[in-house]
Formats: structure tokens, sequence, C-alpha cells
């Protein structure tokens, strides 16, 4: 449900003819399992929860429902695998042309284009039923409109037209702070809107150092990514603006009902986000070879321990 990004996901088992029956049957099962289940994503689902689950407890003031959480997290882990096997049916004709994505199931054959689209319609229409029968109107349309803004106007218009389909594509991988918000209260508040700039502003940065990993082959599959379209330079400093805005995101949601628990947290690992982004321009500017990993890395951990942080302090 987002352009939140991972690295490319182990190649699906395929038994081998001589195996016996038996043998063969179960390695079927399991590989059909694990080529649906590579369809949804579910590195890049783990971290939207890991947002979500901290802006329910700041929006409830401590531990909401258990059983709402567990409806939100369920309902959202299927729309974002809904939203990510969309995905994967629309980008089949780019992804056999990357090597990142060239493992994946409709790729390597392993699941047929109509297969994975029934697949993700279905999941969306369990998670939509889910989270209207469970939560709230609001809620539920978020859900709706986070699935439909990735696969209708991310996938299939930004990421294929324009240099800033990473910048506008991170509106969907920063709905799930405003569904969670959404589901505990009903509407929402300036804390959300500010986790949701936390989220949308950190995207640029964290897509942009895998985007200069794969340069080659988004150059290859026609995909105007920054890095694909401008130097690493411009890259570079874009980066670094994109961090400073994060970090100034993150420190305005400290006034709101937020302590030291939360604020001292937000200092320093912004502070440690925004050195991984001036050392990767400073490279850029020195017409070093750019080592991008190390801040993609960084990246998914400043998110962690940032909406880590959230949780504990709205607990405590």
């Amino acid at each position: 449900m987002s352009t939140l990004a991972a690295e490319p996901a182990p190649p699906v088992e395929i038994p081998p003819r001589d195996a016996p029956e038996g043998v063969r049957a179960r390695r079927n099962v399991r590989a059909v399992f694990a080529a649906y289940l590579s369809l949804t994503k579910p590195r890049i689902v783990e971290l939207l929860l890991v947002t979500t689950v901290p802006a329910m407890m700041l929006a409830a003031g401590g531990v909401p429902s258990i059983g709402l959480m567990i409806v939100v997290l369920v309902g959202g882990s299927l729309a974002a695998g809904a939203a990510n096997a969309l995905n994967c049916y629309i980008d089949r004709d780019i992804d056999v042309l990357m090597r990142r994505t060239s493992r994946r199931p409709l790729a390597v054959h392993s699941v047929t284009p109509r297969s994975a689209l029934v697949f993700g319609l279905v999941l969306a229409a369990v998670s939509t039923v889910l989270m209207a029968v469970f939560t709230n109107w609001l809620a539920t349309l978020l859900t709706i409109g986070a699935v439909a803004y990735y696969d209708l106007v991310y996938t299939l218009w930004l990421k294929r037209t324009t240099w800033q389909n990473t910048v506008w594509g991170g509106v969907c991988g920063a709905a799930p702070v405003l569904i969670g918000w959404a589901a505990v209260t009903g509407g929402l508040a300036w804390p959300a809107w500010l986790m949701f700039a936390i989220v949308f502003l950190w995207q640029p940065p964290h897509f942009y150092a895998l985007a200069i990993k794969f340069k080659d082959d988004y150059a290859r599959a026609g995909i105007p990514m920054l890095p694909v379209v401008r130097s690493l330079r411009r890259v570079g400093l874009e980066s670094v603006i994109y961090v400073v805005l994060t970090m100034a995101a993150s420190v305005a949601l400290w006034p709101f009902g937020m302590s030291w628990i939360y604020g001292v947290p937000a200092i320093v690992l912004g502070l440690a986000f925004l050195k991984e982004a001036v050392a990767l321009y400073a490279q850029a500017r020195r017409g070093e070879t750019v080592k991008p990993m190390k801040m993609f890395h960084w990246s998914t951990t400043y998110l962690t321990l940032l909406f880590v942080a959230i949780a504990v302090d709205a607990i405590l």
C-alpha cells in the first residue's frame, strides 16, 4: 500500500521433477503458498504495521481495544497485500526487465496474471468488509482510498510518467497512520496528520537509496526514477532536504502531548538519519562511488525506532 521499499525476496522453490510424488505434492503446496505470499510483499506490510500500532496507541492515550487492534492489523495487512498483489499484476511487463523484481511470481510464471488479479481483488474485498463491519466509515474509506491510490494513481500513472513518483507515491505509504487513528477516534487530528507527514517525508530518501542501487534496472524498464533522470548529486541533495523535513515533522509532534520519552529519541534518531543522508550527498559531490544501502537500512531503523518511541510515550 505504499512505495515503501524492500530488497528482493528469495525465489520461489520449485520441486525437482525426479522427487517422489508425496514430496512433490507437499513442495508444490508450499511453493504455491509462497508464491501468493510473495505477491503481497510481506516485508513492506510489516513496516506499514510498525507505524499503525503506535498511531492507534497515541490516539487512545494508551493501549486501545485489543479486538480493534487485531481488526485493524488484519484488515490493514489484507489491504496492503491486495495493493501489492495488484501492483505485481500491473507491473508484470516491467518486472521481467529488472533484476530487483525478476524473481517475482508473475515474472517467473509461478502464478498466472489472472490468478494474481483475482487474488488481489479478493483480498481488497475481504479487507473492506472487515474494516466496514468492525471499525467505522472513515477508517474504511481511508483503507479503500489507499489501495486505489497505490494501484491506480501511483502504479499506473505516477511511476511510469514522472520523476516525482516517489514523492507523491508516498501518500499511500503514510495512510496507515491515518487509518489507525481514525479507527480509534472516528476522526483525524493534528497528531495524526503530523505522523502522516513524518512517514510521507521519510519515504523519498528511503526509496532514493534503493533506486540508486537499482538505477540501471529502472533505466532498462523505462521508469523515470530520480536517479535515472537526474544526477546523483541532485538525488543526494534532495535526500538531505527530505530528511531535514522529516526531522522537522517529528519534532513538531512533540508538543502534542508527547514527553521527553519521545522527544529525545526523535532528535537523536533524526540527527543520525541526517548524518547518513549528508554522507551520501558528500559521496556524490566528490564524484565517488555512491554507496546507498547504508542509508536505506538506517532509514528503516529510524522509522521503526521513532514509532516505537511514540508507542512507549503513549503507554507511559
